[in-house]
């Protein structure tokens, strides 16, 4: 996907106020990320679909009005911040552990008035429970791992959105057969190297 098709695949899912608030993030990231290590400087080039489309990929797996969006390990906030910053709407909660990239998300949400985004920075494991509508996880942990934390947040109705590059598969694959009839694997829709984890419910064994 080309930058152009990149930005064609975001105007497709966004208002033009949306893609105005991508426009002023991706520049604030570039600016943090000589400061901290957020991204690979590589992906910056190519943000719009790196980052930015790989994201918003993830909404269309959901119902419109799903919330709470519960993103696991944001990081430099991929993929929750992007949700948020296209659907302020949205109750948005972000657990990042690192003080710095806490700071970091902090910031943006003050600076786009993201008043239903909130920054957790904690560890998951000491973070109260909380029914989340959705689940997100780009690069959190092993899908084995991921599972354990975080299905105390789930409910029979939440729905689990876990991009997973190319182990995807494989990872599905090892998880017992209860957890394989609970999830899929679908392609990613911005690189064709990479897959998404989707799921809906509540893991059995929890």
């Amino acid at each position: 996907m080309s930058i152009e098709e990149g930005r064609a695949f975001c105007a497709q899912r966004c208002d033009s106020e949306a893609m105005e608030r991508f426009a002023r993030f991706l520049t604030m990231l570039e600016g943090e990320n000589e400061r901290q290590n957020l991204v690979s400087t590589a992906s910056l080039t190519d943000a719009w679909t790196r980052h930015i489309a790989d994201s918003l990929q993830l909404l269309d797996h959901v119902p419109r009005e799903t919330s709470p969006w519960l993103d696991m390990g944001t990081g430099a906030g991929f993929p929750g911040l992007v949700v948020a910053l296209a659907r302020p709407d949205l109750e948005v909660v972000l657990v990042e552990s690192r003080k710095r990239r806490v700071e970091w998300l902090e910031t943006v949400c003050r600076q786009f008035g993201l008043s239903k985004c909130r920054v957790v920075g904690a560890r998951l494991e000491t973070i109260s429970s909380f029914p989340a509508g959705v689940i997100s996880a780009r690069a959190f942990a092993p899908l084995e791992k991921l599972l354990r934390l975080s299905a105390r947040f789930s409910t029979p109705d939440t729905t689990w959105l876990l991009p997973k590059g190319r182990s995807a598969a494989q990872e599905l694959n090892e998880q017992s057969q209860a957890i394989q009839a609970m999830f899929h694997v679908e392609q990613s829709a911005t690189d064709p190297e990479a897959a998404i984890i989707i799921g809906h419910g509540r893991p059995p064994e929890t």
